[in-house]
Parts: C-alpha cells; sequence; structure tokens
C-alpha cells in the first residue's frame, strides 16, 4: 500500500479494500509484448503497402441532364476518380455540370482535368494526376 493510499484511508476518502482491489487489477493486467523499433518506426509514419490496396474503380459517366449531377458527385464523395464525357448535354448545361463538379471536388480536396473535348477527369484528394493530354499528344491544345 503507498503513503498517498494510507493516508486517503486514514482520513475515510476510500476504504482499504478498495486499494486493495486496484492492485490486485493493476497486477493481473498482461503485459505489453515489446516490438521491435523498425515496427515501431512502421506504426507511426503512415505508410502503406501498395499491394494491400484494394483496386481502384474509375467510373466512366455521360450524363443526359443535369440532374445526373448528383450521381457524380456521390462516386467523389466515396473516393472513386470519375470521368465524365458531356457529349449528350447542351453547352450551357455542360458549363452547370462542370461549375457544379469544380465545386465538389474542390470540397474533397480533389482536382479536376479537362482529359478531351467536353471529357473531364474529377479525381479525389487519394489520386494525383501527372501530365497532361496535350503534351502526350504534341498539340497546343484543343
Amino acid at each position: 500500500m503507498s503513503v498517498m493510499n494510507k493516508f486517503m484511508n486514514f482520513l475515510g476518502l476510500q476504504d482499504e479494500e478498495e486499494v486493495v482491489e486496484r492492485e490486485r487489477v493493476v497486477e493481473q493486467q498482461p503485459e505489453e509484448p515489446e516490438t521491435n523499433p523498425t515496427e515501431m518506426r512502421r506504426n507511426k509514419n503512415n505508410v502503406v503497402s501498395i499491394h494491400s490496396q484494394k483496386n481502384v474503380r474509375v467510373m466512366l459517366t455521360e450524363p443526359k441532364s443535369y440532374d445526373d449531377t448528383q450521381e457524380i458527385a456521390d462516386y467523389l464523395r466515396s473516393r472513386r476518380p470519375v470521368v465524365v464525357n458531356l457529349h449528350l448535354v447542351r453547352p450551357d448545361q455542360a458549363t452547370r455540370i462542370v461549375d457544379f463538379l469544380s465545386g465538389t471536388v474542390y470540397a474533397l480536396n480533389g482536382s479536376i482535368s479537362k482529359i478531351g473535348p467536353n471529357i473531364f477527369l474529377c479525381t479525389p484528394d487519394t489520386v494525383e494526376i501527372h501530365g497532361s493530354i496535350s503534351e502526350i499528344l504534341g498539340h497546343d491544345g484543343y
């Protein structure tokens, strides 16, 4: 029994039985297994094995109206990249769709890239995009 426990018992703030019971509980707790320093470093860093990640599914969409935009935003919220082909909508609706999706990817810290005429790639923050289509094809743009 520690000095503090004896003092608390003397003042009547705790019973001797409670102290003995707490000491038994502390003694019965199993010790944590020792981990080597490399395992500790691995757990502290946010290192993720490429092989342990599940496959990423890219969604291909062709909205027919502005109403289909909510479904595309839901894909982005579930961390899926989306390719959006806007050939089937009027130019004014295409502008509204791109504006809505731009706000969605901004809110998710993602990005939106034009990959062709009226074709956009929207990605969440878990996907990085490097390069651009115009560099690959050797053109200045569309």
